[in-house]
């Protein structure tokens, strides 16, 4: 697939008058390929808002290349690279929105500045306002408008210029949940639509599980995990991932079978995709003398994709456990014993 994104060996430092240099970004080495969601998530201070302004070049690296659609963006002169910008949508966290500006006003700045036609201009507006369902609200002014609301227009705006790469710094952290979930929803019907490929960054895993098909995990300027989010999430590797993991409330965790004791092999068992939903355990364990008990379980969907867990005792004889879990392995589920 085209990698529309790379960061090769990006470093950023910040020089600081009475200490060392203060290092945001080491090591970073980071592929998007064209259409895809990406989630970078991590605690305050990980360097994600760095990384995530780093693409377009807001700040330039220390050291290391950006290369966005095949253009090394670090060789460019101010000039070129300001072309290249505008195929880089941006939307912030608070809006940046023009207070005395209306909606339509806000979106077609963009265009002024590159000098569309006034009739191409109201057409792109036209367009942009029913995509993110402001119609009735095209003509107020941003002080008119919800936190949401306020974000459509940030979204539209970034739009405007028909980018290849939208740039989310935390977009939906000011927001309320129900909103936050319609906004989340917009922006994957957008990528879905359009073939827009988005990187975003924020503190939540809800956002990341909701609409992300890969995500890397940062802490202290590095990215210590990556890889699909079904993947992250159901195979935490590092402890900062575990702990954003265990924030979402659908996880199933051990931490309530200490107590108990049964007379069988307690396992996890993660389905995904269409297993999901088939009775793949209760086949299994048909074809031997064991049988099994469910003690937690949980069914939920990751983006598009469906999932499950199961924590169960599989009571019987050594070779029919060791055998049932052999055959749910053969059957592509992932079992563990707890």
């Amino acid at each position: 697939m085209f990698r529309l994104i790379e960061l090769i060996d990006i470093e950023k430092q910040y020089v600081q008058k009475k200490a060392a240099p203060f290092i945001a970004l080491r090591g970073i080495n980071l592929k998007l390929t064209k259409g895809e969601i990406f989630g970078v998530i991590g605690r305050s201070g990980a360097g994600k808002s760095t990384l995530l302004r780093s693409v377009n070049l807001l700040e330039r690296p220390t050291s290391g290349t950006v290369i966005v659609g095949g253009h090394h963006l670090t060789e460019l002169s101010e000039k070129e690279l300001q072309e290249k910008r505008k195929k880089m949508g941006m939307i912030f966290q608070h809006f940046n929105l023009l207070e005395t500006a209306t909606v339509r006003e806000n979106i077609a700045f963009p265009l002024k500045i590159s000098k569309l036609p006034a009739k191409v201009m109201r057409q792109r507006v036209d367009e942009l306002i029913k995509l993110v369902g402001l119609t009735d609200q095209q003509h107020q002014y941003p002080r008119q408008l919800s936190g949401g609301q306020k974000q459509r227009v940030g979204i539209a705006r970034a739009l405007a210029n028909e980018p290849d790469v939208l740039l989310c710094d935390e977009a939906t952290s000011a927001l309320d949940p129900q909103t936050t979930d319609s906004i989340l929803s917009l922006l994957k019907d957008i990528n879905e639509k359009l073939g827009i490929t988005i990187l975003l960054i924020t503190h939540e895993m809800g956002v990341i599980r909701a609409i992300c098909d890969r995500v890397a995990v940062m802490e202290y300027g590095q990215i210590v995990e990556i890889g699909t989010v079904l993947d992250v999430f159901l195979h935490p590797a590092h402890p900062i991932t575990r702990e954003f993991v265990s924030e979402v409330s659908d996880t199933l965790g051990s931490e309530a079978l200490k107590a108990y004791s049964g007379p069988g092999k307690i396992v996890r068992i993660n389905f995904r995709g269409e297993l999901t939903y088939e009775p793949v355990l209760y086949e299994t364990v048909r074809g031997t003398q064991a049988t099994f008990a469910i003690l937690q379980g949980t069914v939920s969907r990751m983006k598009d994709v469906p999932y499950g867990q199961l924590i169960v005792e599989l009571r019987g004889d050594e070779s029919d456990v060791n055998r049932i879990i052999s055959e749910l392995d053969k059957r592509g589920l992932a079992v563990s014993e707890l």
